[in-house]
Formats: C-alpha cells, sequence, structure tokens
C-alpha cells in the first residue's frame, strides 16, 4: 500500500514540475511516507527528522513533509516537530502538490490535513480521480493497482481501520480500465491491492463483483501475462470462487498470503481474528486440493498480550501443518488507541518476544529450504526485476569510488551481464547472471542451487 503511495505523489510531482533527487542534501523538500502498523516503523521516522532538522539549520528554505498512516494518526503533533511543515494523511494525498508549493511561498507556514477517517468516503472522489491519473510501476513491467481501501475488521491490535478508515471499494470499471491503460505502457504483471482484498464486493447495474470476478476480467486484459492479488484475510466470503479463478486461469498467479497471526485458538480470540486454527488449515487444504501447485505465505505475531509457551507452541504447530513458502513474523508491539492497547497489558517480556520471533523464523526457514529442494535442475519462468540488491550495492560503490563527491552520475552504471533477481508466478525469489535489458521481461532459468529464501540458476536460451 505504502509503495503504491509513495509512486503515485512522486508521479504526481514529477507532473507538477518537480525533479526527484538521491540526494537529500541537495532537495528543497522532503517528503516522508509513514507506516504505523509497528512501533518501530515510527521510531525510524523521528529518527529520519531529526537528521532533517540538523540539515534545516543550514538549509532552513527545504520544506518537510510527513505522510501516509502515521500523519493521520498523529495529525498536528507532528506540526511540534521543529523539522516538520506539512502533515498529510493518506486521503489527502491528492494535495501534496499544492501543499507543498502553499509552504514554499511561506516558509515558516506550517500545514496539516487531515481527516475523520471513521466518516469514510469524502475524499473518494479525489482519491479516484488521483489513482486513476497518476498510478505508475511499481517495477518495470510490473505496477500496483488498489482495488479497494481500508478494513472492518477491528484486530484488537491493529491500527489500520483507524488510520484507513472503513473498506470502500472501487468501481470495476475504473480498476480494469487503470489496468488496461498499464498494459499499454508495457506492464505485463499487476498486483490487485487490498487490505482483505479478498473482501471485495461491489455492487454495479450489472451483478455484484467479487475479486474472482475481477482477477478474471483482469486476466482477460491484452497484454497482461500474470495477475497476482495481496493479502487475503481467512474466510470462507467467495473464497472458493477465488481458488476456481485461479485454477482456471494460467495468467492468474498460484499464489496465496493469508496471514493467520497465531495458531492458538485463546490468542485468535483475544486478536478478534474471526476463525480456528483448524479452520484455517482447512481453508489452505482447500487451497491445495483446488490449485495442487500453489504456494501459501503467512504472517505471525509473537508475543501478543497474555501468549503463553503453551500458545506459542501452538503456533509453531500451525506453522509445521501449513508448510508456507515463507512467512513474515514479527514482534508484538502496542499501537495507539487500538483495543489491545487499551484494554491489555503487554505482558510478555521483550526478551522472549525476540527469542520466539527467532525460534519461528528457524522452523519456517528449515520448511522453506525442503520446499525449495524441489526446484533443483528444475526450469522455471520468472518475470525478471532486474539488478539485485547486491549488485545494485556494488555498481554504486564502484561508482562512489571512482567518482568526484560532487559528481552528479547517478544512477551508477552496470557491465553487460550483472546479477538479475526475478519472481516465479508462486512468487519464489530467483538470483541469476544475464543482461540488465532482461528486466521487465520474461526469462526461463535453470536451478543450480537453493537456500530457504532464495533460488539460485543459470539463464536458458
Amino acid at each position: 500500500m505504502n509503495k503504491l503511495d509513495t509512486a503515485l505523489v512522486a508521479s504526481s510531482l514529477q507532473n507538477a514540475g518537480f525533479r526527484l533527487t538521491d540526494d537529500v542534501k541537495e532537495a528543497d523538500a522532503v517528503l516522508i511516507n509513514t507506516c504505523s502498523v509497528r512501533e518501530h516503523a515510527e521510531e525510524r521516522v523521528f529518527s529520519h527528522l531529526g537528521h532533517l532538522k540538523h540539515l534545516k539549520e543550514h538549509r532552513p528554505a527545504m520544506v518537510v513533509g510527513v505522510i501516509g498512516c502515521m500523519a493521520q494518526r498523529l495529525g498536528d503533533k507532528l506540526l511540534e516537530h521543529e523539522a516538520v511543515n506539512i502533515v498529510c494523511g493518506p486521503a489527502q494525498i491528492p494535495q501534496i502538490a499544492d501543499l507543498l508549493c502553499e509552504a514554499f511561498a511561506r516558509v515558516q507556514k506550517r500545514l496539516a490535513v487531515t481527516d475523520n477517517i471513521r466518516q469514510g468516503g469524502q475524499e473518494g472522489g479525489a482519491l479516484e480521480r488521483f489513482e486513476s491519473a497518476y498510478s505508475i510501476e511499481e517495477m518495470p513491467g510490473q505496477a500496483f493497482v488498489r482495488v479497494m481501501r481500508g478494513c472492518n475488521y477491528f484486530c484488537t491490535y491493529c491500527i489500520v481501520p483507524y488510520v484507513r478508515g472503513p473498506e470502500a471499494c472501487r468501481p470495476p470499471e475504473a480498476i480494469l480500465e487503470q489496468v488496461r491503460k498499464l498494459a499499454d505502457t508495457g506492464v505485463k504483471q499487476v498486483t490487485l491491492l487490498g487490505q482483505t482484498v479478498n473482501s471485495y464486493k461491489y455492487r454495479s447495474e450489472e451483478k455484484t463483483w467479487c475479486l474472482a470476478d475481477l482477477l478474471e476480467r483482469t486476466a482477460g486484459v491484452q497484454g497482461i501475462e500474470w495477475v497476482r492479488f495481496v493479502t487475503s484475510y481467512p474466510c470462507d466470503a467467495f473464497y472458493d470462487e477465488i481458488l476456481q479463478a485461479m485454477a482456471g486461469s494460467a495468467r492468474i498467479c498460484h499464489y496465496l498470503h493469508m496471514p493467520a497471526q497465531s495458531g492458538s485458538d485463546r490468542i485468535l480470540r483475544a486478536m478478534n481474528r474471526h476463525y480456528t486454527a483448524e479452520h484455517y488449515i482447512e481453508l489452505i487444504e482447500r487451497a491445495r486440493a483446488v490449485v495442487p501447485d500453489i504456494a501459501v505465505a503467512g504472517d505471525f505475531i509473537v508475543g501478543f498480550p497474555g501468549e503463553t509457551q503453551e500458545d506459542f507452541e501452538a503456533t509453531v504447530s500451525l506453522v509445521q501443518r501449513a508448510r508456507y513458502k515463507n512467512s513474515y513474523v514479527f514482534k508484538y508491539s502496542p499501537r495507539p488507541g487500538t483495543t489491545s492497547e487499551r484494554r491489555l497489558a503487554d505482558t510478555v517480556p521483550a526478551d522472549i518476544k525476540q527469542q520466539r520471533n527467532i525460534d519461528l523464523l528457524a522452523v519456517q526457514d528449515r520448511i522453506s529450504a525442503e520446499l525449495n529442494q524441489a526446484f533443483l535442475n528444475q526450469q522455471v519462468t520468472i518475470l525478471v526485476e532486474g539488478p539485485s540488491k547486491k549488485q545494485v550495492r556494488r555498481a554504486d560503490c564502484e561508482m562512489r569510488s571512482k567518482s568526484p563527491p560532487d559528481s552528479q552520475s547517478w544512477p551508477p552504471t552496470f557491465p553487460a551481464n550483472v546479477q538479475l533477481v526475478g519472481r516465479t508466478s508462486t512468487d519464489h525469489i530467483v538470483v541469476f547472471d544475464g543482461p540488465l535489458s532482461l528486466a521487465g521481461s520474461f526469462a526461463r532459468v535453470r536451478v543450480t542451487q537453493t537456500s530457504p529464501l532464495t533460488l539460485f540458476g543459470d539463464l536458458q536460451p
């Protein structure tokens, strides 16, 4: 979600005449797009603001804006920080270019624009126009397309409904028109985004649309080869229809990201998650029965208030039964204003949270390593994303070592053959050597080595 919002804002600012720079020291404006899901993310924002405060001592005309969920959560309070000129919530990002221009006109003026997020829908028209006008590629050949905003589930630990508002689904024709425009620019893969994307439901004069309908129609757009969707909430609504759509189209990727959060029914109730561990496993079994090669990823929170060792062992058991491709594991941190923060004491010590995080990831790594072994000596089709992070760091270091400090030679240049990274339709990461020109296109790679997180291979003719 935040990657998409960042791309939208960057595109709109470039359209308004701004130019992106990679060097914060030469920037006239700095925007920090923020997340409030975990405390650590907000701590990093304040760290960045501390750095910008020192920069502004030498460049007082610099305008600093905080946008996104943290801006929505804290509102005017962020203006108390000496570095901050603009505070803009996620529903108001269409106004960001105008806010910057106003701040430049009167540098000392401080602006905060947020909304009563619970009211919902007030900014819908402006957001829809903004989304349709400025959506750009995530990376070569790929793009995110938001199909809905907000969330209605109110899990006790989650701040999203408070900063993103209630569920609001975009009209299917607006989504499909956006996909068609992206396909016309060469995009081959689109990822349909929603906080609980499988909850997508839109009543038109024609019919009531669900995510399965949207997936099938998106897959039918000329030029689109792969369609993904994230993130799914574990529930029965339209679930079988989605699986049938996946099974019936080679263009709908066989990948399901479905957070479980815990394997303990007691903790799931405390989290206000509307399923049991057994029901969750049954959903995965249904998926594998309909789409045998489907890859599943999960999310987990360890150290939730009141989580015992027995509760944690139930989570380990669920991970072992689910046999995820990969899992994202997070330590619980109370978010201000959420039910768990107001009503539940954060009882699990930090060192136990840390150990459970390490232990659960170790269990997942063993499973991932076993599953990835099956790819050894196999040929896989991937969509190439571009140079690997290792390759970019290497090229950047080489550029900076050879260039004078004030050189403007960015981005770094790459050799003819570089270390590239891509993903299979089941979201497996593949690293291989090849020409940079492959970025944004499909390639065949024979897997020669595996690790828990990555497949390594050789480019095939």
